[in-house]
């Protein structure tokens, strides 16, 4: 299988598939705010951080988590419009931050929200630039010459017989005109 030599920012990023444990932290620390249901929360959250997978490809971004109910949610890095970051207080202190990514689903919200990350800038300047590789033209392998130079040719013929074809048109378009103008008079 041929290797292939990507940026180092790149390699750390589709290496990543695991949340940073702080993010468990963070989960606990949040179901605290409701100490009637913190067992709950606990067990809720405890699971979702221990099944909670992210897969990074060339193509585009993956996310699955649950046990019970097995969520998993696949976008092509084509179908991205915006990338943001958010954190609040606790995620600063942590040093995480949540990386919501949205695409044009028609939902106000993130259709994914990338969450457990220390290095978050990083996985948001590699969506951006996964991002505008799909739809930047200019990253598009150019043509070759011999190649281009055939098409071009082949372009200038199809213009010049449409050309030609529109004056035929006209001309006779003309023709038929003076004709019926000049029947009308004699």
């Amino acid at each position: 299988m041929p290797t292939v030599n990507l940026p180092p920012d790149d390699t750390a990023i589709l290496a990543l598939e695991r949340p940073h444990r702080d993010l468990l932290t963070y989960y606990l620390l949040s179901a605290l705010v409701i100490p009637p249901l913190f067992p709950f929360l606990a067990v809720y959250l405890y699971f979702r951080y221990h099944t909670m997978r992210y897969k990074f490809t060339d193509e585009g971004i993956s996310m699955s988590w649950g046990i019970l109910f097995r969520r998993q949610i696949i976008i092509n890095y084509a179908r991205i419009q915006d990338i943001h970051l958010r954190s609040n207080l606790v995620e600063r202190w942590l040093g995480l931050a949540r990386v919501l990514v949205q695409t044009a689903s028609g939902s106000a919200g993130a259709e994914m929200t990338l969450e457990g990350f220390k290095e978050y800038e990083i996985v948001r300047d590699f969506l951006y630039s996964k991002m505008r590789g799909v739809k930047d033209p200019a990253r598009q392998p150019a043509p070759s010459g011999v190649a281009a130079g055939t098409h071009d040719a082949e372009l200038a013929a199809a213009l010049r017989e449409v050309a030609r074809e529109l004056r035929e048109t006209r001309l006779a378009l003309q023709a038929r005109a003076t004709g019926a103008k000049d029947s009308r008079h004699v």
